[in-house]
């Protein structure tokens, strides 16, 4: 099994194999267009049709200095509404935001090896944002702990610096940052905070792996939805995540899975807690044919949650093209009917746009 630190240095190249060249350039993508089916979207306040479609572009600008060297990126663009919780917001155009954009050292030895990145970085907790890559996630969505613009992870990029490292069966990480991942906050706004993020795993046999992370540091700004007059500075109040992650593989079955719990504290309200998780299977049929399931929860602790049923299907008719056929369930007490529920058709293509090898 690929250890955790490699795959996040392939990651950073669109998940590529190493190029053989000292150096070069390569800029490589990935490309989604879909047509969704949700009666969220004829809610206020968009109020539109119940049927909308959109696109999502990620771009992986590659280049390798040196043996140890290279700067690497993710950049994504996508129209809007295009993720679920677009469907009851205002708005349409196109958005980009910058994933990763980062410098790195790398070291590697028998069997061990030290992987060191600054710059603009996707959090290093939980495991799903190793899967993001819509090639990569067979379903159409993501884990509900995983938000776009909400939830207890962020699937934004953060600025600071990271440090991955292996040893045998065993790999480690650390990561500082300017903000939480739960209220990523760019380099030029106000209430930034130093936020620590560390993790573990051990690898007890090919294709099965176990491991766990945590979070912890002010995640409140002074605009916050939910900061509220007279509540404390944001500085002293921290959000704390943890949660623990398995992947296992073999043969036809991929599964993975992970249970999370998040606290954001507050003086002037009760802290918020959060428990989530989920299980995820992807079965293979046939080469060119897979089905797949993941079965979620998201419970606040004072308040009602929810459970989402995620089914789908995926056809292959190129090697680097699928087509994803995906359907979610939500349920839960302030949920009426099928009202929440989504159809999902998904095109995904990835292809290398340039590359120049070096010496």
């Amino acid at each position: 099994m690929i250890s955790r630190v490699i795959f996040l240095a392939a990651c950073a190249s669109v998940c590529a194999s190493a190029q053989e060249a000292e150096s070069g350039f390569e800029l490589r993508s990935t490309v989604s267009a879909q047509s969704a089916y949700s009666r969220e979207l004829t809610e206020e306040p968009r109020e539109g049709e119940p049927v909308t479609g959109g696109f999502q572009a990620i771009l992986y600008p590659a280049w390798k200095l040196n043996s140890h060297w290279a700067i690497s990126g993710a950049i994504q663009i996508h129209s809007r509404p295009y993720f679920p919780e677009e469907f009851y917001s205002q708005g349409y155009g196109v958005k980009t935001n910058i994933l990763n954009a980062n410098i790195s050292y790398s070291q590697f030895w028998k069997k061990a090896s030290m992987v060191v990145r600054a710059g603009q970085l996707t959090s290093a907790f939980g495991s799903f944002l190793l899967r993001y890559d819509p090639s990569m996630n067979p379903l159409p969505g993501v884990p509900g702990s995983y938000g776009y613009y909400s939830g207890g992870v962020q699937i934004q990029g953060l600025a600071g610096a990271q440090v991955d490292a292996t040893a045998g069966a065993f790999d480690v990480r650390a990561q500082f940052t300017n903000s939480s991942p739960a209220n990523p906050r760019s380099v030029f706004d106000r209430d930034q905070y130093g936020d620590w993020t560390v993790g573990a795993g051990y690898t007890i046999a090919q294709g099965f792996r176990v491991g766990a992370s945590a979070y912890r540091g002010p995640y409140l700004d002074r605009h916050y939805k939910f900061y509220f007059p007279g509540e404390a500075p944001p500085h002293s109040l921290p959000a704390n995540g943890y949660g623990v992650d398995v992947q296992w593989g073999r043969g036809p079955w991929n599964v993975y899975g992970e249970l999370q719990g998040f606290q954001m504290t507050y003086r002037k309200i009760a802290n918020y807690n959060l428990h989530t998780g989920y299980a995820e299977v992807r079965r293979v049929l046939h080469p060119r044919w897979y089905t797949a399931a993941r079965i979620g929860y998201s419970h606040p602790v004072a308040f009602p949650g929810t459970e989402t049923y995620e089914f789908g299907a995926g056809f292959r008719p190129a090697a680097n093209q699928i087509i994803k056929f995906g359907y979610t369930v939500e349920r839960g007490p302030k949920i009426n009917g099928a009202e929440d529920n989504r159809a999902v058709v998904q095109f995904v293509t990835s292809f290398r746009l340039l590359g120049i090898a070096g010496k």
